[in-house]
């Protein structure tokens, strides 16, 4: 009746595969549903758009949270956040890196919309320490 998903959470994951055997690696709740975050209820998951792009580092990035509208780093070995912050609306897109005179940059588009969720129009770049 409040509009949630009537199972029992998480209600998105991000999983790693072993590719090579077929073994879950690790699996971890992506997204929060920023009301019930705000009442305590976190790690709940959510519906996600979006897929995650590797660099070779091992850093593993992610938007596709649509509701809390964060952008993630990930260790892509042992699946433990690094870094997130906000988006102005959903990175509901795949990120893309590339280099510029020697500096990595990961950059993702913040459209949202998806589900009810706001859009945006934004472009988002980070630059990778050196």
């Amino acid at each position: 009746p409040d509009g949630y998903p009537a199972i029992t959470p998480p209600w998105g994951t991000l999983n790693a595969v072993d590719l090579n055997t077929g073994a879950m690696k690790w699996k971890i709740p992506l997204g929060e549903v920023p009301e019930l975050a705000a009442k305590g209820l976190t790690n709940t998951g959510s519906d996600n758009y979006g897929g995650p792009v590797v660099t070779a580092g091992g850093l593993l990035f992610i938007g596709a949270t649509n509701f809390d509208k964060k952008f993630h780093a990930y260790d892509k070995v042992t699946g433990k956040l690094l870094w997130e912050t906000t988006l102005p609306a959903a990175g509901s897109a795949t990120p893309s890196t590339y280099l510029l005179n020697g500096r990595q940059y990961v950059v993702i588009v913040a459209g949202g919309g998806k589900n009810g969720a706001p859009s945006g129009s934004s472009i988002v770049a980070f630059a990778l320490p050196q």
